[in-house]
């Protein structure tokens, strides 16, 4: 059966729906690949079905919540799907996060069933994965609860960088319109790298834009490296490339790559952390595509994003403009006050309807994140520059204030990102005598190189204003990440503060 040249459209109330129609236009076009396993879009269906039925028999029912605790595979994918089936929530949980963040999700989200091996607190029910494999020839379930447009698919949770992790609740509504905004990145018959995990916003709110374009998800194994990720372009003929900026810089470094075929690629994408321009260069010139970059958050699936023509400065120092469907002001006072000029920092706020409709149980924090227009404050910062771009500033709790001047570390870092004796940085405020605060530059250096404070405070004011050249630096061997493979600050915090005892005054 040969995928359809155009996306797969109708008037679709749920993603069950289109699940439907996909089969019927894509049945045997491969949904995923994951490791030596493959399943088609009707092997999905077909499989979810009966592990539908196992779920219906273990007590599960209209918007009971199902959580998911599996690496990204083709048994997370069924699972998920399962799960919509019974008009139940899916809760995504990745399953690297801590034993604390784990309970406070299973306490606050108080699923029915988990579907794990992992033994997990609490009461609720498991499923594991040798049972739910084996559910998948149980009898078709054929009971579907008639749902709705607005009623929720799934919990996406945060990744508790700033707190304890909170659910973004989505619903098949959420879903449609962000495969409507995903612009370059889709296409009918792509066959798309995945090297996040499936517990992310990432996947988690992709599906139905992968059912419209009958998508084939090449999955990375855990963990990830650059040698499976470069074997996978080539043996799968990868046409969607998808990376945080370490990883492409690891698979542009790797002895592979010189042998590998990576003339399927069509698109290359990143995002989540600073994109050197001299990476953007050796993207485009290594796999001879387009590089885009995207800005997004778990609670706004889609936010902002490069063109495919955007020039190099442009992909490396801005993320875009906003998607389809997607409104954007920069605004003062944490989001809550007037519009700010362009060129001036403000706080992002956005609004679609492809945004989160609120966090699981949490009225208060909803309130406190989506205003009465509908405005998500993503307490991100960011200015506008001449060409409507947005260039991110870092998060509001980040910014630190030297001396009465406010300092906004993705500035210094995008700076600093730019020395050549610097191959990965991260700018943090820590409290400090006289000034207030001070920043403090973790820098992983280039290799044979060791930059000096003095040399890097220089570089900073030629193109920064005096007071935002950090105060001290911390020479590392890598920067700590979180579950989610984000920059993890928090883990900084600590020894930022040992630095500012040992700054020269």
């Amino acid at each position: 059966m040969p995928v359809p040249e155009q996306p797969i459209t109708g008037d679709f109330g749920t993603v069950l729906e289109l699940f439907d129609a996909t089969v019927e236009a894509a049945g045997e076009v491969d949904a995923f690949v994951d490791g030596e396993r493959r399943i088609t879009f009707a092997g999905w269906g077909r499989a979810a079905d009966g592990v539908a039925s196992r779920l219906a028999s273990m007590g599960v029912g209209v918007d009971d919540v199902v959580g998911i605790s599996l690496p990204s595979s083709i048994d997370y994918a069924v699972a998920y799907q399962a799960v919509l089936r019974l008009g139940a929530v899916a809760s995504g949980m990745n399953p690297r996060l801590g034993p604390s963040e784990t309970a406070h999700i299973l306490e606050r989200s108080r699923p029915r069933v988990v579907v794990t091996d992992a033994d997990l607190p609490g009461s609720a029910r498991r499923l594991t994965v040798a049972e739910l494999r084996e559910a998948e020839a149980d009898q078709v379930f054929s009971a579907r609860p008639r749902r709705h447009h607005t009623d929720p698919v799934a919990i996406v949770w945060t990744s508790g960088t700033t707190g304890r992790p909170k659910g973004a609740i989505f619903d098949h509504g959420c879903l449609e319109a962000m495969a409507q905004a995903a612009g370059p990145l889709s296409r009918p018959g792509d066959r798309r790298l995945s090297p996040l995990p499936f517990a992310h916003v990432g996947y988690m709110t992709r599906v139905w834009d992968e059912l419209a374009h009958a998508i084939t998800t090449v999955v990375i194994p855990s963990p990830w490296t650059a040698s499976d990720a470069l074997r996978l372009i080539a043996d799968e003929r990868v046409t969607v490339g998808q990376g945080v900026p370490a990883q492409w810089q690891m698979m542009l470094a790797h002895p592979d790559l010189a042998g590998t075929d990576t003339s399927s690629l069509r698109i290359v994408s990143t995002g989540a952390a600073r994109v050197p321009p001299e990476l953007v260069r050796a993207l485009r010139t290594t796999f001879g595509c387009p590089v885009v970059v995207r800005y997004t958050s778990t609670e706004a699936c889609v936010s902002t994003g490069t063109a495919l023509d955007d020039p190099d400065d442009v992909v490396a120092e801005t993320v875009g403009t906003p998607g389809s469907g997607v409104e954007m002001e920069l605004r003062a006072d944490d989001g809550r006050g007037p519009v700010v000029p362009t060129g001036e920092v403000g706080t992002v706020c956005l609004r679609s309807r492809a945004m989160f409709r609120g966090y699981w149980r949490e009225p208060e924090l909803t309130d406190e994140a989506i205003d009465p227009e509908g405005w998500l404050l993503t307490g991100d910062l960011g200015r506008l520059d001449e060409r409507g771009n947005l260039r991110l500033a870092g998060r509001s709790t980040e910014m630190y204030i030297r001396g009465g001047y406010n300092v906004y570390p993705a500035e210094v870092e995008n700076r600093l990102g730019l020395h050549p004796a610097v191959q990965k940085v991260a700018v943090v405020g820590t409290p400090a005598p006289v000034l207030g605060e001070i920043g403090v530059a973790f820098v992983v250096a280039a290799d044979g190189a060791e930059p000096t404070l003095a040399e890097l405070r220089d570089w900073c004011r030629v193109e920064l204003a005096d007071y935002k050249a950090p105060d001290c630096l911390v020479l590392v061997d890598d920067l700590p990440l979180t579950a989610m493979s984000k920059l993890d600050k928090r883990a900084l915090a600590p020894a930022a503060a040992e630095a500012e005892t040992a700054w020269e005054r």
